[in-house]
């Protein structure tokens, strides 16, 4: 089979609007998080959220691609672009049907949705809709864009698998090179979650963090007072590119793809397995395909959201594949980023790239007292960053549903 790499990054994310300040933030220790500033959320029990700031999209995307795409599409699209540009690639020097695009997307324009709606309801009922109403609010939409935008002709479609969707997406763009049905894939995730609806219904589930009176504190992985996620918003995209390929034109190799897998809890419809037993199996499929042993891993990126039941299942599965005092340093970014659903894994495999690329381990922060029901006896890089050398990284991400996942990244 191919070897596949990753030649290219590019990521707009509540920590930074490009790979260096997203970096920077990520070694800080900087929480994004604060007080919703979108709409007001007084009236919900949560009220914290990582928001993007200060972005442009005018940088990348033209006047008509902003006004005819919800803001999914142009956090996708302005990820994508920067990941293009990264690499260096030139399509119009490929045969366009050798180049795709897989990027995922779980909940898609519920921006416009809500929108469009209240406009129709306080309209009268009088059915005036936009008629970009429906390109702005379908999941595949920003993987078509990017296409479009680049004329790349080859596999284009959106995988959605709750918050596991950007491994999901990595996943396939491995496989598909893999198997030489593309040469290059842009691949990743994006999400605008946080609107009214959206962000009201994970609050009604409780599922979210009420830590309102110190924001940059809420999201807070393994400790013993956490209260639920922060919801996140933004995207991540990566170039995946065959190993051949990308020597020809002496491309910058970030790492290669080594390993993917995903496996199904089967347990419940929102929490996951509280033994971890399919993302325990998930891992070790992940190493197998790798033709790694579980001590050759440096660095593991937990989906670590801070809820009080997710945490300790995968720590579990981690005890599981690892066993205590195992090599293999952990940390949790989302007490950083916060939580962006399904973008969430594409920003953390750009940090476990750049943890290999750096030899740096970013930390977990906010965590004042280790939850004492959690494993004991493993490695959890807590306030600041761990400089290691990393020769191979691993990242989790998990979803409503049972879905688990893992992508391994390697040193070349």
């Amino acid at each position: 089979m191919n070897r596949v790499v990753v030649t290219g990054l590019g990521t707009v994310n509540p920590l930074g609007n490009d790979i260096k300040t997203t970096w920077e933030s990520l070694i800080a220790g900087k929480s994004a998080v604060n007080l919703v500033t979108r709409f007001d959320v007084t009236q919900f029990r949560a009220q914290c959220g990582a928001e993007v700031k200060n972005f442009q999209p005018e940088l990348y995307l033209d006047k008509n691609e902003i006004r005819r795409t919800d803001l999914f599409i142009r956090y996708a699209i302005y990820s994508a672009a920067q990941a293009i540009e990264d690499s260096g690639i030139d399509f119009k020097t490929m045969d366009s049907f050798d180049a795709g695009v897989i990027f995922g997307v779980g909940q898609g324009g519920v921006e416009t949705f809500e929108h469009e709606v209240a406009s129709y309801v306080n309209g009268g009922y009088i059915p005036r809709f936009n008629p970009f109403f429906i390109p702005k609010l379908l999941v595949n939409l920003a993987a078509g864009m990017i296409s479009i935008k680049y004329g790349l002709q080859g596999i284009n479609y959106c995988p959605s698998s709750a918050c596991a969707t950007s491994n999901t997406a990595f996943m396939d763009a491995f496989n598909y090179i893999r198997l030489g049905k593309a040469k290059v894939i842009v691949t990743g995730g994006a999400e605008a979650p946080i609107t009214p609806a959206s962000y009201g219904a994970f609050a009604a589930m409780k599922a979210m963090s009420t830590r309102n009176d110190d924001p940059a504190t809420a999201s807070r992985p393994f400790d013993k007072d956490r209260d639920g996620f922060v919801m996140g918003e933004g995207a991540g995209a990566l170039i995946f590119e065959e190993y051949e390929h990308a020597l020809a034109r002496g491309a910058k190799i970030y790492a290669e793809v080594v390993g993917a897998a995903m496996t199904g809890d089967a347990h419940h419809l929102t929490s996951p397995h509280p033994d971890g037993i399919s993302a325990a199996q998930c891992m070790r499929l992940a190493l197998k395909e790798a033709g790694l042993k579980p001590e050759e891993v440096d660095y593991l990126n937990l989906h670590a959201t801070a809820t009080p039941l997710g945490d300790i299942a995968e720590l579990k599965a981690v005890e599981a594949v690892f066993g205590r005092d195992a090599h293999v340093h952990l940390s949790a970014t989302k007490s950083m980023s916060g939580h962006l659903l399904g973008a969430a894994a594409a920003l953390e495999a750009i940090a476990s790239i750049l943890s290999i690329q750096e030899d740096t381990i970013p930390p977990t922060i906010n965590v004042k007292e280790l939850d004492p029901a959690l494993p004991k006896g493993l490695n959890i890089v807590l306030d600041q960053a761990l400089h290691k050398p990393v020769k191979v990284a691993m990242s989790n991400a998990f979803g409503f549903g049972g879905h688990n996942s893992t992508v391994i990244f390697k040193q070349l």
